[in-house]
């Protein structure tokens, strides 16, 4: 490959944050020795996205963007792709491209699904149907973004025995984490799943800790198990070897600057369906095909057969 991979994080204010970005890129390189790969953030970092864009350019005549974020939202949307227009006229003559970001399809689905076969298993595989769910995101103002992880959350209902499956955010949007369990705790479940759906740690992971220590206190009869951020996961780095593939072969690319409407995920595992049916309940549906999902919002998800 002989473009330059600008892989773009967020950023924390906890430096610890931004090590863990490092070592993941620093993993990845060592899986592709051959490739040139670049690494900035978007912001409360050392090499912003300027920056980096300005040292990719100076390796190569094309640099491909990979924002390794999970949320469309404004970074995705409007930060980056002002960024690369940016560059583009500082560095005539090198193309700018950008990919999809990593966003909330099969693939984290499928990490989400393996996360979550974890804590059931720390719990001695409880009965799922009064073991709840809840996907914990960061949250946005945008409503898009909010809505995919209410898809997510129902791809996990539908994929799962359990009877509630359902969405929080640490930050912005609502519902927050302690409502939406003390609305579980009301509906029966004896034991809850938190899963965040976070890239690194940082401050919000902090503060996930937090709030659990106090629910637990809160909730002596029930039993709660909390997942861990994705980090270096094995999944992470399969995904973004198929966008920098893609990318090298100029598939999924967009050289405009302009926010993608899906991510690669949805087009690469688009499924065909009965436009006028909602999907099917199948708990023997295998964790890696969710059925196709309309709309979604930002609030709860819940269902009782």
């Amino acid at each position: 490959m002989n473009d330059t991979l600008l892989l773009v994080g967020h950023g924390s204010r906890r430096p610890g944050s931004n090590d863990q970005v490092e070592t993941f890129v620093q993993l990845w390189r060592q899986r592709h020795p051959d490739w040139s790969i670049e690494v900035c953030f978007i912001e409360l970092a050392e090499v912003l996205l300027e920056a980096g864009l300005d040292r990719a350019a100076a390796h190569g005549r094309r640099v491909i963007v990979l924002p390794l974020i999970l949320n469309t939202a404004g970074h995705v949307k409007r930060d980056i792709p002002a960024a690369v227009a940016a560059a583009r006229a500082r560095h005539p003559t090198i193309e700018f491209a950008c990919a999809p970001h990593l966003g909330l399809g099969c693939d984290i689905f499928a990490i989400v699904m393996r996360r979550l076969d974890g804590l059931m298993r720390e719990m001695a595989m409880p009965d799922p149907r009064t073991t709840g769910v809840i996907l914990l995101g960061r949250g946005s103002s945008d409503p898009s973004t909010n809505g995919d992880m209410a898809r997510l959350a129902r791809w996990v209902y539908e994929a799962s025995e359990h009877d509630l499956a359902d969405i929080a955010f640490t930050d912005i949007a609502h519902p927050r984490l302690e409502s939406v369990v003390q609305r579980q705790v009301r509906l029966g479940m004896s034991q809850i799943l938190v899963q965040p759906i976070y890239l690194f740690t940082g401050v919000l992971i902090e503060r996930i800790g937090e709030q659990m220590t106090r629910l637990k206190q809160a909730y002596p009869q029930v039993s709660f198990a909390l997942g861990s951020y994705f980090g270096c996961d094995e999944s992470l780095f399969a995904l973004l070897d198929e966008r920098a593939t893609a990318a090298a072969d100029d598939a999924l690319l967009d050289r405009d600057g302009r926010a993608f409407r899906q991510t690669a995920a949805e087009r690469v595992h688009s499924h065909g369906h009965d436009p006028e049916h909602g999907p099917a309940h199948d708990t023997h549906r295998p964790a890696t095909s969710p059925a196709p999902i309309h709309g979604g919002g930002g609030g709860h998800l819940h269902h009782h057969p």
